[in-house]
This record gives structure tokens, sequence and C-alpha cells, in this order.
């Protein structure tokens, strides 16, 4: 039985998650790795069922509770609710950091966004076997997917809520794979600033309804937020399913395929920094320095955590 310590020790291991899952080219998969909560995690969520689901919801009468209490347990459901309150804390309060740096230094948190993912799919590419023809193809298609999906999302996507479900149910999939960022595929749908925009909006929503200045400013972004996390919650248990399948069913040709998307993912921040230098009159002439200069540090947060910690791998 845990104990309050344990819980506290769980909480924290899914703000830990949160954090890394807000920034684009960071893993929370590799994050549960570190902290030596993955096997748990992907255990509870694949444990979770129609027939469980339906368990726990039928505790609503008298008689069903104690079913109710014991598919709870077998789904791993309060380790599942601390982690995920962890995990929905640190999104929270990173999205809102992260989409004011976007208004500030846009240039900048791109070009770091760069270094990571850059830096991240150098690493993980030393865990991929690309022998075959096979798993060569795989690499290509998820190069050319990601490459392709990048120029399209920035361009070309709007922010309609069928598209936020779907941008939440893809990137909430990813959270359970070591080495592959759902943020990082909510900047190549081209969603990444408006859901950080949606939820930094929240936050001074609610806080102008705490001093008394109504709740219009919240309404408006529930829409988007309910959406996304309905989204995320199907992506969890479809997508993230399907995944593990084809991991199973072929491992090395997936793995290929996923990390090439991170590698075609890197179209992705260069083209958010063009379409603000066009709104801008700015020039990649003079923005380049300051690009580079935080994709290196970028980078170089990534290369410490594989140094370090020695688990940017699958």
């Amino acid at each position: 039985m845990a104990d309050a310590r344990d819980w506290l020790a769980i909480y924290l291991k899914g703000l830990a998650m949160g954090t890394a899952d807000a920034v684009p080219g960071v893993s929370g998969g590799t994050i549960a790795l570190v902290v030596g909560i993955y096997e748990r995690l992907i255990a509870a969520v694949t444990a979770i069922g129609p027939d469980r689901i339906a368990r726990v919801l039928g505790g609503v009468h008298p008689s069903a509770r104690a079913d109710a209490r014991a598919a709870f347990r077998e789904v791993d459901g309060g380790f599942l609710a601390v982690l995920g309150a962890g995990i929905g804390t640190a999104v929270v309060l990173v999205l809102s950091l992260v989409d004011e740096l976007l208004s500030a230094f846009p240039v900048a948190t791109y070009g770091f966004f760069f270094g990571l993912i850059a830096a991240s799919a150098l690493v993980l590419y030393g865990a991929v076997d690309l022998e075959t023809t096979g798993r060569k193809a795989a690499a290509v298609c998820g190069f050319l997917a990601a490459f392709l999906a990048s120029g399209y999302g920035a361009t070309a996507l709007d922010h309609a809520l069928p598209v936020v479900f779907l941008s939440g149910a893809i990137a909430v999939s990813a959270m359970v794979l070591p080495g592959l960022s759902g943020s990082l595929l909510l900047v190549v749908l081209g969603q990444y600033e408006f859901m950080s925009g949606t939820l930094g909006a929240f936050i001074d929503g609610i806080a102008a309804a705490a001093a008394g200045e109504g709740t219009a400013a919240i309404a408006g972004t529930i829409p988007p937020i309910a959406t996304f996390l309905a989204g995320g919650v199907v992506g969890l248990f479809t997508i993230a399913h399907a995944v593990r399948r084809a991991l199973e069913a072929a491992r090395a040709a997936t793995l290929a395929f996923l990390v090439s998307l991170i590698v075609g993912a890197l179209r992705a921040p260069v083209i958010e920094v063009s379409m603000r230098l066009a709104e801008s009159g700015g020039t990649w002439t003079s923005a380049l320095p300051l690009f580079a200069a935080a994709a290196v540090g970028g980078a170089a947060a990534v290369i410490a955590v594989d140094r370090y910690a020695g688990v940017l791998e699958y």
C-alpha cells in the first residue's frame, strides 16, 4: 500500500514527464525510463479496456462498488491518476511559458527546438538497424511523412476542432514511446503555438475570474482544450496500442520509421521561423546567427541528458 511519500514521488515524476512532453524534441517516454516507471506505465495503459472501464463506471451503484474498486486496482488507477495530475500540471505551466517565449523570442525559441530535435535524432539513430531494404524503405517513408507534413501543417491546416482532436490523439499517443515527442508532432501539424497560446489564455482567464473580472476569457478556451484532451484519451487507447502492435510485429522497421519522423520534422521549426520573418519583414541573414546559437544550446541539452542519464534509446 503506497503512502503519501510514494504518491508525491509519482506526482513529481509526472511533473518531469509533463515538462518533457511540453518541449518539442524531448520525449516524456524517455523521462519515464529515466525515473523507472516506463514498464509500469505501459502495463497500466494497456490494461485499460472497455470491460474494466464499464466496471469502474458501474461503481455509481452501491452493489457494484467493490467490483469497481477491484477494476480500478487492476488498471493501476491510482498510479495513473496521480501521474496524470503531475503531467497535466507541468504541461499547462510549461506551455504557458513557451507561449510567452514564442511571442517575445520566436527565432531563438524555434532555434532551441531545432537543436533539441536534431540532437535527439542523432542519438536515437544509434539504436536503428537499417540493414534490410524494408527498414530502409520504412526510414524513407517516415522522413517523407514528417517532412511533407511539416510544410503542409504549418501553412494549410487550420485550428478547427476536428484538427485539434486529431492533433491531441497523435500527440498524446506519442507520449508512451521513448524518443518520440508529442509536442514535436504538434509543431509538425502546425498546432503547437495555437495550443500553447490557448492554454496561456486559459490561465489568464482563471486569474481574471479570481480577480472578479468574469469568466468570458475562459469560455473561449474551453472548447479547444476539451477537444484536445478528448483526442488525447482516444489516441492513448487506440493509436498507442496500434504502434505497440507494430513494434511487436516488426520492431526494427517501426523504429526506423519513428526515428526518421524526427529527422523529417526538422523542417517544422525552420518553416515557423520563415513565416515569422516574412510577417515582420526580417531575413534569414540577420536571424541565422541567433537561430544557430539557440540550436547549439538545445543540442547540448539533449547530449548532456544522454551522457549523464544514458537512456535516450528504444
